[in-house]
């Protein structure tokens, strides 16, 4: 059979034509679906699309506040900010970490401590594209190196950064406290969002206390980057808001005059103006220079203010709990007359001792002699422990302890004080819980004269004198003056919490101030020399207070120990008599006699505010005098 006549050619051309049919209805398919997809994409998706471009190019950069500027009563400077530059690293930049930072540590100098900060910075959670600090303060030379090296390193960025600085250093440091780096604790309470771009927040003092108010509110930037990631330009911004500028009752004038008058000792100064309760003065000596805990403090210099024996980070001030000895005796006195447990003209013989029973233990008078017949206002000017031993032995220990509380010991009563101790004010459940024992006469003996179990700071005792001096009237001690702003300041302050003290007999105020004024002006009274020549009168009180023994594992050198087992040297007053303007509690630790060491103190802080503060502190002497008394 021919070939031709198997072929059929018909049938071939309507398998084509199906054929190409079907693939021309598959190529339309495609076409349509291509179409569809570009729709989608072009129309439908566009915002979202041109959203994932543009962050290929355009980042969105929080920019941080800068921090409000703290200021004393007259407007000197206390806290400003300062430019530093710094080498930070963008981890997700850079091609090869090690490489990187070997590169970088030949270029400039980076010590162990800053490398293991970084790298456990780097090992910590953050955000995505994150600066990392490696070095902070760099030097021009140091700057010029890395930007000529620039193009070889990927991710590194030189970057200038507002960082607090404290011009007056130690100074202030214990007043004002300190911002540091921000930690990973702190990362768990502050807003991520307000608080994103921010590097440092408040540690301490009033820098912690008023965090919120002088951090202010984060900015925002879109800023066009290039494939390495490097800005191009600014496309649009947010403006921060600045954290607000804060006015401190606190007098740097004063502060320095304070600083002065303990150089070389180991003490604390607190000044409170008793109209208003502003902290005139807040002194721990010595101090330390905040400057070194902004942007990280060395291991080896923390160790040196760590381990020192002179203790230069405790703020002994607000935490140094101390017996306060006889400079408890005219709010004793107060509580004595108001409670009836005695009278201005009731009489007690004083021996040398006092004794709770006939051939019991005797409680010594400072004066190994005695004071004979002494009244109240004999006993305060020359501090006879004998009538206050008697006169606590009277009350008891509730009847002081209510007393006491009245005068704010036993708690913290600052209104922004960050860090303050309570101090201890014992009482009868306190020593049965603490102790397992009952509380005996001999306790309230003790507690009669500032001893015994009885501890207060400072502070505390500032501010107990400074209810002296307004004669009942409560002004809580607070630094803060004034907010630089529109902010009210009562929405910035905490509100005021403890009662005025009302007495039975009002004049009994009186009464105890001319008996502190005794102190001073009497002619037996213990700080009569420290207050001779003085064109005002002035009210005061000195005290001592004893040391315990060393530690068995503390080593010093003889001469050391015997310096550091002397006595405290203490001191409270106010002047002038009438119409305070400034009430004072000194401590001089191991300073021995209050009136001869913590009183001169005193007097000169009062002739500075009251007469004028002297044209060169310099000319002003450490520890000024050195007299005989209690």
């Amino acid at each position: 059979m021919p070939w031709g006549e198997f072929k059929d050619t018909a049938a071939e051309r309507r398998l084509f034509q199906r054929r190409a049919l079907v693939a021309l209805a598959m190529v339309l398919l495609l076409i349509g679906g291509l179409l569809a997809r570009m729709y989608q994409l072009q129309v439908v998706e566009h915002q979202t699309y041109i959203t994932l471009s543009d962050k290929n190019r355009v980042q969105v950069q929080s920019v941080p506040p800068t921090r409000g500027l703290i200021y004393d009563r007259n407007g000197d400077l206390l806290a400003e900010n300062r430019p530093v530059f710094s080498v930070t690293i963008v981890p997700e930049r850079v091609p090869g970490m090690e490489q990187t930072l070997a590169a970088l540590m030949a270029l400039i100098a980076v010590s162990d401590d800053e490398l293991e900060r970084f790298q456990r910075r780097l090992r910590e959670p953050r955000r995505p594209f994150q600066e990392l600090p490696l070095r902070y303060d760099l030097t021009e030379d140091e700057i010029a190196a890395l930007a000529v090296h620039r193009h070889e390193l990927p991710g590194v960025e030189v970057s200038a950064e507002l960082v607090r600085y404290y011009p007056h250093g130690e100074i202030t440091s214990h007043a004002l406290g300190y911002v540091g780096r921000i930690n990973r604790e702190e990362l768990q309470d502050i807003d991520p969002v307000n608080y994103a771009g921010t590097n440092y927040i408040g540690k301490s003092g009033i820098e912690r206390f008023y965090e919120e108010q002088l951090h202010g509110q984060v900015g925002y930037q879109h800023v066009e980057t290039n494939a390495r990631g490097r800005t191009l330009r600014v496309l649009a911004r947010e403006n921060p808001v600045p954290g607000e500028d804060l006015r401190l009752h606190l007098d740097l004038r004063l502060q320095k005059l304070a600083y002065k008058l303990l150089d070389g000792r180991r003490g604390a100064i607190v000044a409170i103006e008793p109209e208003t309760g502003g902290l005139l003065a807040l002194a721990s000596v010595p101090g330390f220079d905040a400057n070194l805990f902004v942007t990280g403090i060395s291991v080896a210099a923390y160790r040196e203010l760590s381990t020192s024996h002179d203790k230069p980070l405790f703020n002994r001030a607000l935490r140094g709990q101390y017996p306060p000895g006889s400079t408890i005796k005219p709010m004793m006195a107060i509580a004595a007359l108001d409670s009836g447990a005695t009278t201005r003209e009731r009489t007690v013989w004083d021996p040398g001792y006092f004794q709770l029973k006939a051939g019991g233990r005797r409680y010594r008078d400072w004066k190994r002699g005695g004071h004979g017949w002494v009244d109240l206002t004999e006993s305060i000017a020359q501090s006879c422990d004998i009538y206050f031993y008697d006169a606590a032995v009277r009350m008891g220990i509730d009847t002081m302890y209510d007393y006491m509380s009245a005068f704010g010991f036993g708690e913290d009563t600052s209104l922004d004080v960050s860090g303050a101790l309570p101090g201890l004010l014992p009482s009868r459940d306190w020593k049965q819980a603490v102790r397992n024992e009952p509380w005996y006469p001999g306790d309230s003996v003790n507690m009669g004269i500032g001893q015994g179990f009885l501890l207060a700071t400072p502070l505390q005792l500032a501010t107990g004198t400074a209810v002296l001096a307004n004669r009942g009237r409560w002004a809580q001690p607070r630094l803060l003056m004034d907010v630089d702003g529109d902010l009210p300041l009562d929405e910035v302050v905490p509100e005021p919490a403890h009662s005025d003290i009302e007495l039975n007999n009002p004049d009994d105020w009186e009464f105890v101030a001319d008996a502190m004024a005794e102190v001073m002006h009497g002619r037996t009274g213990t700080a009569r020399r420290a207050a001779a020549g003085a064109p005002y009168r002035m009210a005061g009180k000195t005290g001592t207070a004893q040391v315990f023994s060393l530690a068995q594992d503390e080593e010093y050198d003889a001469e050391e120990v015997r310096e550091r087992l002397r006595d405290h040297a203490l001191f409270v007053g106010f002047a002038p008599l009438d119409n305070p303007k400034i009430a004072v509690a000194v401590i001089v630790e191991n300073g021995g006699s209050g009136s001869g060491t913590a009183a001169p103190v005193a007097r000169a802080m009062f002739d500075a505010w009251l007469l004028g503060f002297p044209e060169d502190l310099d000319s002003v002497e450490a520890g000024m005098l050195n007299l005989e008394g209690e």
